[in-house]
């Protein structure tokens, strides 16, 4: 009997382990989390299957396939599944259209022995759900926007609240030029996907306003769906102050120390500095443009005497100089001409915790 299931909602929502029978090259194009690539042919297998179809149809394709994914090989990737039922009873199969792939996988593991489900509709149905999730969302739900200037802890605001959505958290990237980690973003499309099953998760605990921090068309390389962008240019917003010494700790804090720590435990000690410090010296590099070619010289010469300091006995004060003299020469000019242009969508403005208290009683009032 077909095992197959296509509540895909309840699968989001619960968090199921699915196995990815595509080949690699298009699970790495996108796929969902909780899942883990286990192709029934790789990518040079597939790319043989590919061709033989269109030259000869699908009959030949099949059983080429068959003749390279026998003996041995086909007994490894029976046992990979096998592995995987057993640690997720729970779980399920998927290939591209849940068509053939899935249902040799699951004939397969029924011979020997083991009944697993498969997603029908396998991964585009899955995604083609998640991509209407996200529309759904933008069109049904209220929005509210967080706003401030740079290093005023917008973020951090976000982790406080349960119905905030975290744009920079689900693409891995800080939404500035400085913004990078030291591990690469997600692909475009696994963005959305996140995006979109933390919409699902909390619609489903009844949210239906939702906090988003203030952002441009990009997170990095992560595009902003677009129906979602659209509406943050009419959002109402918060504006959160800050003093400028907890801005500059902050952004010492996140630029600096951390992400020093990130390039030393992903490259080792000496290597992972001097990724980092290339790193922030490329950053600045990006908005030499708008910075003014003086302004620039001054500002890397401060960095390059700072990173020197740092590296020599892991003193941090200098980089409190280019990063105070960035804040107010640079973003905040910039971050109060579109306060001003924006002001009549500015609906409350206030301290960390002033913030925090009225989104959350604003969220109250809308729960009943």
């Amino acid at each position: 009997m077909d095992n197959t299931t296509n509540c895909y909602r309840d699968l989001f929502l619960a968090d199921t382990p699915m196995a990815d029978l595509r080949a690699p090259a298009e699970y790495l194009k996108g796929a969902f989390p909780h899942t883990i690539n286990l192709p029934l042919m790789d990518d040079e297998e597939r790319h043989l299957v590919g061709t033989c179809y269109k030259q000869q149809g699908q009959e030949a394709a099949i059983a080429l396939g068959h003749r390279l994914v026998s003996g041995a090989k086909r007994d490894e990737r029976i046992h990979a599944w096998q592995r995987f039922a057993r640690q997720h009873p729970n779980g399920m199969l998927y290939c591209f259209r849940g068509g053939l792939r899935s249902r040799i996988a699951q004939q397969w593991l029924a011979e020997s022995g083991v009944d697993y489900p498969r997603v029908e509709g396998g991964y585009k149905a899955l995604r083609g759900f998640l991509v209407e999730t996200n529309e759904a969302a933008a069109a049904e739900c209220s929005f509210i926007l967080v706003g401030g200037l740079t290093g005023s802890g917008k973020t951090e605001l976000l982790y406080r609240l349960d119905h905030a959505i975290d744009l920079e958290g689900h693409a891995h990237h800080r939404g500035s030029s400085f913004g990078k980690h030291a591990t690469p973003q997600p692909a475009q499309i696994d963005f959305e996907n996140r995006l979109a099953i933390d919409f699902l998760k909390k619609r489903a605990q009844g949210f239906d306003e939702f906090v988003l921090e203030e952002e441009s068309r990009t997170v990095g390389r992560c595009f902003v769906p677009p129906s979602l962008h659209a509406g943050m240019q009419n959002y109402p917003r918060v504006w959160l102050e800050d003093t400028l010494e907890n801005r500059i700790n902050r952004i010492l804090r996140d630029y600096v120390i951390d992400l020093a720590a990130e390039f030393t435990a992903r490259d080792g000690e000496e290597a992972g500095f001097e990724a980092f410090a290339e790193q922030l010296r490329q950053s600045l590099l990006k908005i030499v443009k708008r910075l003014g070619h003086e302004r620039y010289e001054r500002l890397a010469a401060i960095m390059d005497d700072a990173l020197v300091r740092q590296q020599r006995d892991g003193d941090l004060d200098l980089h409190r100089e280019w990063i105070s003299a960035l804040l107010l020469e640079y973003y905040d000019p910039m971050y109060a001409y579109q306060r001003n242009t924006k002001a009549d969508r500015t609906v409350f403005s206030g301290s960390h915790e002033e913030v925090v208290e009225y989104l959350l009683a604003r969220a109250q009032r809308r729960r009943g």
